[in-house]
């Protein structure tokens, strides 16, 4: 009796157990069975997910109940509506069926409308479709961010030293060469991920526009090997930590570099350094998060973004109108591929366009082959030289049901380039006369990559004075040692790619 009563109670704690977990979904082309990303998802007609790049997507334990309604649209497919627990019975698999429609079938006042002239009109609309309106909004908004660091070169030169002894010379050479070699072997990777909540509103101030925001994170992560680096502006950090632990700690010093120097006093005085930094960490984290999501927003804003030229410029590209779909509205859209015919046009990739109104409803766009966003050669005159020929993304945009206007619903970009620098630095101690304390050339070269995810999870109107009255706080990241699903179990989230589950920090 005993043993079955056991049984019995083990039973339903499993059950409890399963009710609370999160569900993870894959979505996939019926025909073919490769995975669909970036497919819209609708969850009970209050939130928005979207697939990750491997067409996965997960629901919170709220959202997995089986009643939980859930809407699955992607351009040239049919719509599904399904409840979590159909989910289920289908082993938590969307199979997708296409919905293309020929060109012939569509014509505007009864004449075939040509790629050209969709653009002209997208191009004469965009301020009606995307400019803000004047209403207020909160918007729960998720951002991943990964940045890749890959230094194939590190050296480290030193001239000349006076502020070392020669056996602190030596660890000084011995530990940057350790660590470029550590960072050459194992190139560092990060990911950040914040939720929150961003309050908006653009209000009329006699004859201008003030435009007010408000930053709530509600969680935030960050997952990388503690100590190394992911950035040029990180690893300077690291460099000059590794030299400033071997010197007078009650002396003060500054860095610089050709002629080029650091405004920043630097000591390891415990007292100097509780006065410099008391209270600055966590508001820069607030204010370093309110920039990058700004930031993230604006490589969709396709009013101002002029790198979105193949948008807000069309005279600088070839347009073909490939054919026509139906969006998840279940209205026509215009399917464009573009490339570039003028000098300054740089990208090449295929636009959705809405029948209904001209608005760009989904872009894909990456560099042409050859092209870079920006670039420089100054070895011979400043030991630097940058290419940044990494540029693409996809974008997708959203209309409101509040005020007709069109946003930013789901973002996913990637920059980068190479990079090189072989500059001369000094330390210098600040005393009468400057000191020079350290001599040294420094050489590396390196690609990076920054990838940026975006996802508008709910646009919801809201009252002005919500904006204006609300309090912003700080907050702090949580550091994480590897991905934990039970972090975010309770929220909405983008799903991980397989890379960042399978990343665990080194000790």
């Amino acid at each position: 009796m005993k043993k079955h009563l056991l049984t019995f109670l083990f039973s339903v704690i499993l059950v409890q157990v399963g009710f609370a977990q999160s569900l993870r979904v894959k979505i996939i082309a019926a025909a073919t069975g490769d995975p669909i990303p970036y497919a819209n998802i609708n969850v009970n007609a209050t939130e928005n997910l979207v697939s990750n790049g491997e067409g996965y997507f997960s629901l919170s334990e709220t959202s997995g109940q089986d009643a939980t309604v859930v809407i699955v649209s992607y351009l040239g497919f049919v719509n599904q509506q399904l409840t979590v627990g159909q989910l289920k019975n289908q082993e938590l698999t969307v199979k997708m069926l296409p919905a293309m429609y020929e060109l012939e079938d569509v014509a505007v006042s009864n004449k075939k409308i040509t790629a050209e002239e969709i653009m002209a009109t997208v191009q004469a609309n965009l301020k009606i479709n995307y400019e803000t309106s004047e209403k207020a909004f909160k918007d729960k908004t998720f951002q991943r961010t990964t940045q890749y660091f890959n230094p194939s070169k590190i050296a480290v030169e030193i001239n000349k030293s006076s502020g070392f002894t020669k056996a602190a010379l030596e660890k000084v050479n011995s530990d940057i060469e350790a660590y470029a070699k550590k960072l050459i072997m194992s190139p560092p990777v990060s990911y950040t991920d914040v939720l929150s909540n961003y309050y908006s509103v653009k209000t009329k101030k006699g004859d201008k526009f003030v435009f007010n925001s408000k930053l709530d994170v509600l969680k935030a992560t960050i997952l990388k090997n503690e100590g190394q680096s992911t950035s040029l502006e990180d690893l300077e950090k690291k460099g000059k930590e590794l030299m400033l632990k071997h010197l007078d700690t009650t002396k003060f010093y500054r860095f610089k570099s050709g002629i080029i120097g650091s405004r920043d006093t630097i000591s390891f005085s415990e007292e100097f350094n509780r006065k410099a930094n008391k209270d600055t960490l966590i508001a820069k984290q607030l204010a370093g998060a309110k920039n990058n999501l700004y930031r993230l927003m604006r490589k969709g804003n396709v009013l101002t973004n002029k790198q979105l030229d193949f948008i807000n410029n069309p005279d600088r590209y070839t347009y073909t109108l490939e054919g026509t779909t139906f969006t998840n509205k279940n209205e026509y859209a215009y399917v464009l591929t573009f490339k570039p015919r003028k000098s300054k046009a740089k990208f090449v990739g295929k636009l959705y366009v809405s029948d209904g109104d001209f608005a760009v409803l989904r872009s894909e766009y990456a560099l042409d082959d050859g092209e870079r966003l920006e670039g420089f050669n100054l070895k011979l005159l400043l030991g630097i030289k940058m290419s940044m020929n990494i540029s693409k993304g996809t974008l997708m945009f959203s209309k409101s049901s509040s005020d007709d206007k069109y946003y930013l619903q789901y973002a996913a970009t990637e920059e980068g380039g190479y990079f090189y620098i072989n500059r001369p630095l000094k330390l210098i101690e600040l005393a009468k006369g400057e000191k020079d304390v350290l001599a040294l050339d420094f050489k590396m070269e390196t690609t990076s990559r920054t990838k940026n995810e975006y996802l508008n999870i709910s646009h919801t109107l809201i009252d002005a004075a919500t904006v204006t009255s609300f309090k912003e706080k700080d907050f702090k990241y949580q550091t994480i040692s590897k991905y934990d699903p039970k972090i975010w179990q309770s929220y909405n989230a983008i799903e991980p790619l397989q890379e960042m589950k399978q990343f665990k920090t080194i000790n």
